[in-house]
């Protein structure tokens, strides 16, 4: 209740017009009324609550899948370690798919949906998550066709040669062909998570998860009767695990037990209604390539240093690959909190929503950042013994971990903002870190600087990060959002 009303303080400035007014309007929140006709009890109560409930399930799946992808990566290790440089070629191009599925169209779908809810416009968001699926089918048949045709390519530009680019040539060609299961299985949990609904998607993309492992594996190492096809058989399964994932969640939309119901025979396409979807979408889209031309510079910049100093750097990384998700499991949660909120004209609820999300992913970030600046080696032992390696990722730690509650607090905003259809903010954010590790990393390399000068620099783009997104949402008025 403290925490509602000190969003609620900061927020008051930014109430705006109420519309959307019903006839029988439902008794004042904070001050606002707001349209919940419907019986939406999410225009309603204490925040907090709703939000952590929805934070949970999407956490559970994120880490599941996060877990998958590590998982997948052992047993690749048993190919070799040319099988190994090869899935570190392919990951930047998997994890930019899924960046750009999930999270950044994602994010538009969700963001116009939830709105369309809060505005008791059920037949318009039954429309748009219409809209959302031929998006997401389009999008991946074009994510595949680059992919198949200028994947090798793409990956011998990386600086993949000889048994290394085969590997990754080989599990690119049949992962990418999944590519439409990808963006139809994220597209329909994104619709889902718009309309308020976490428990269906969630349990979905853990359950892939978990067949993702089950299937590379016995495909990829050829277990009991199955022929061993290696990196092709590891990639076959992860297409199949999310096959089956796209259509049980279609199926489960189609025979109307959600929210949305899924009719796409005969359904009218708009041109409002992919408007609506792709201006917050298509603009977010940028946020993606600047993380992963972001992480391409930094592996470069450490790379100089040698192979402990990259190692230690990996370790670093990879703890981060299981925070992210933690920050867009508790930013996705909040965009139905806010879309609903200010499609019922409730601008104050809506900034309150954002910030209690943002403080609840800084707030977890942040611990685990203080937890591995004071004992690091509680991650680093996990994974290595070698001192010099360690010795590296102390120094990560040192100067990344103080920063991990604003990259925190910056990537939760950045949904919000979603939600808010303002996502040109935070994707500008994201270019003030681009720029800072770009410039940043070309004067450390002419001066030949150390490698906690590198790590500082990670520290640097992070804090620029969170603190310019914090600041652009502060200063964004979401009264004229429609």
């Amino acid at each position: 209740w403290l925490l509602d009303r000190t969003w609620l303080s900061l927020s008051r400035p930014n109430i705006g017009p109420h519309v959307n007014q019903t006839t029988n309007p439902s008794p004042s929140v904070d001050g606002e009324k707001p349209n919940v006709a419907g019986g939406n009890a999410l225009l309603v109560g204490p925040l907090l609550p709703q939000l952590v409930r929805f934070a949970l399930p999407n956490i559970g799946a994120m880490l599941a899948t996060a877990l998958a992808a590590m998982a997948e990566t052992r047993y690749v290790g048993s190919f070799g370690t040319p099988a190994l440089a090869g899935m570190a070629l392919i990951f930047p191009f998997v994890m930019l798919q899924n960046m750009l599925s999930a999270g950044a169209m994602g994010g538009g779908m969700s963001s116009a949906i939830s709105r369309a809810i809060g505005a008791n416009d059920q037949e318009r968001a039954n429309s748009l998550a219409v809209h959302s699926v031929w998006i997401g089918l389009f999008l991946g048949t074009v994510y595949m066709s680059i992919m198949e045709l200028c994947g090798p390519w793409f990956l011998a530009a990386l600086g993949g040669h000889g048994e290394a680019l085969a590997h990754a040539v080989a599990y690119s060609e049949v992962a990418f062909l999944g590519s439409i299961f990808t963006w139809t299985l994220n597209t329909l949990a994104s619709v889902l998570r718009g309309c308020g609904s976490m428990k269906a998607p969630s349990a979905t993309l853990f359950a892939v998860a978990i067949a993702q492992v089950v299937f590379g594996g016995a495909l990829g190492l050829g277990l009991g009767p199955l022929p061993q096809w290696g990196m092709r058989g590891v990639a076959a399964g992860g297409v199949l695990a999310n096959a089956l994932g796209a259509w049980y969640l279609w199926s489960y939309m189609a025979r109307g037990e959600s929210r949305l119901v899924l009719k796409m025979k005969g359904a009218t396409l708009r041109t409002d209604d992919f408007t609506q979807i792709l201006r917050v979408g298509a603009v977010a889209c940028a946020s993606p390539f600047q993380t992963v031309f972001t992480i391409l510079i930094l592996t470069k910049l450490v790379g100089t240093f040698g192979t402990h100093a990259l190692a230690g750097y990996g370790i670093g990384t990879r703890l981060e690959f299981l925070l992210v998700p933690i920050a867009f499991a508790v930013g996705v949660a909040s965009v139905p909190l806010v879309g609903m909120a200010l499609g019922a004209g409730m601008v104050a609820r809506a900034r309150r929503a954002a910030w209690l999300a943002a403080g609840l992913a800084a707030t977890i970030l942040g611990v685990v950042g203080l937890v591995v600046l004071i004992a690091p080696d509680l991650w680093t032992q996990l994974f290595t013994q070698d001192e010099s390696v360690m010795q590296a990722a102390r120094g990560y730690f040192q100067w990344a971990g103080p920063t991990y509650a604003l990259f925190g607090l910056g990537l939760s905003l950045y949904f919000s903002s979603l939600a808010a259809g303002t996502a040109v903010g935070p994707v500008l954010a994201g270019t003030l870190r681009l720029i800072v590790v770009a410039i940043g990393g070309a004067m450390l390399a002419s001066w030949h600087a150390p490698a906690w000068m590198v790590f500082a620099l990670v520290s640097a783009g992070m804090a620029a990060y969170g603190i310019a997104t914090a600041f652009i949402v502060l200063r964004t008025s979401w009264n004229k959002v429609q």
